[in-house]
C-alpha cells in the first residue's frame, strides 16, 4: 500500500498553530498547568489550558468564552488558564511548543499527556471543543507517535477472522531487537462506535469481516495497512521502504535501535 499520512486528528495536533508535542514523556516540569496534568490524569478526565500572555480585554472575553463552554462539555474535563510568560510554566510551554503559538490558545489534552487538538481561542466553539476529545484508542496511539513511537494498530473483536495469524508478524515485529523497543501495539475493536474517528482515519471497515492491521510512525504516517494474516518480514519491509522515502529532519520513523 503507498504510504500516505492519513491521520488527520494526529497532525492537526502536532502542527495546529504551531503546537509541538516533541516529548510528552513525564518530566519536572511545575507550575499550573503541570499540576493540573497530573491531577487530571490522576482523575482519568481531560484537560483543556488556557493559555494567554496579554490580561487584556480580549483575553478576558476569551477566557470567560471559555470557561463558559467547559460547563457544556461532558464528561466533564478539568480547564486550567496560564500565562505562557510565567517562569513555572516555561519548560511546558517549550515541551508543546506554545512559545511559537499565537495568544490566546487553546490545548487540549488527554489523561494519558497525548496532545489531541489545539486552536486560537477565538475559533472556540462548543462544537471545535468536542472534536478535540479522542477515543482510548485514538489517544493510545496519538501518545505513542508524540514519543516518536511506532504503533501497530490492531483491528479485530471477536468476530473477526484470522486474528491469531494478523497477531503473529505483529509479535514478532515487537519482539525485534531493531524496533520492538520503540513499538506499541494497540488493539481495537473496529465496531466499537468509540472508536469512528479512529477507523475513519485508517479508512477501515468497521464492519470488516477480516482483521486489519495498520502500522503507523510519527508524526502520523500510515506506512501499511494489512488485512488478514501478517509477517514480521512483510511489516519490515514496508517500514524499510517508508524510511528510505522520509526526508531528512522530518521526524517520521524513528531509527533502529543499534
Amino acid at each position: 500500500m503507498k504510504t500516505a499520512a492519513v491521520i488527520g486528528m494526529i497532525a492537526a495536533a502536532l502542527g495546529c498553530l504551531g503546537v509541538a508535542a516533541e516529548n510528552s514523556q513525564s518530566s519536572a516540569a511545575s507550575g499550573k498547568v503541570a499540576s493540573a496534568m497530573s491531577q487530571a490524569a490522576q482523575a482519568n478526565q481531560y484537560l483543556f489550558v488556557f493559555f494567554y500572555e496579554k490580561d487584556d480585554d480580549a483575553t478576558k472575553g476569551a477566557r470567560k468564552t471559555f470557561d463558559e463552554a467547559m460547563k457544556k462539555i461532558t464528561p466533564a474535563p478539568q480547564s486550567v488558564a496560564a500565562d505562557r510568560s510565567a517562569p513555572g510554566e516555561l519548560e511546558i510551554v517549550a515541551k508543546y511548543g506554545v512559545d511559537r503559538a499565537p495568544m490566546p490558545l487553546i490545548l487540549a489534552i488527554a489523561p494519558n499527556g497525548a496532545v489531541t487538538g489545539g486552536f486560537k481561542a477565538a475559533e472556540l466553539t462548543e462544537e471545535r471543543l468536542r472534536d478535540t476529545v479522542a477515543s482510548a484508542g485514538l489517544q493510545t496511539c496519538l501518545k505513542a507517535l508524540q514519543d516518536k513511537r511506532l504503533v501497530l494498530v490492531c483491528l479485530q473483536n471477536g468476530r473477526t477472522q484470522a486474528n491469531e495469524a494478523a497477531m503473529k508478524g505483529v509479535n514478532e515485529f515487537k519482539a525485534d531487537a531493531q524496533f520492538g523497543g520503540m513499538t506499541e501495539i494497540v488493539k481495537v475493536d473496529p465496531s466499537d462506535t468509540k472508536e469512528t474517528k479512529l477507523m475513519a482515519q485508517l479508512k477501515a471497515d468497521p464492519q470488516a469481516k477480516t482483521a486489519a492491521t495498520a502500522l503507523l510512525a510519527p508524526p502520523g504516517m500510515l506506512v501499511t495497512k494489512v488485512e488478514g494474516p501478517t509477517t514480521k518480514d512483510g511489516l519490515m519491509a514496508s517500514l524499510q521502504k517508508a524510511m528510505a522515502s522520509c526526508a531528512p529532519g522530518s521526524g517520521c520513523c524513528p531509527a533502529p535501535k543499534k
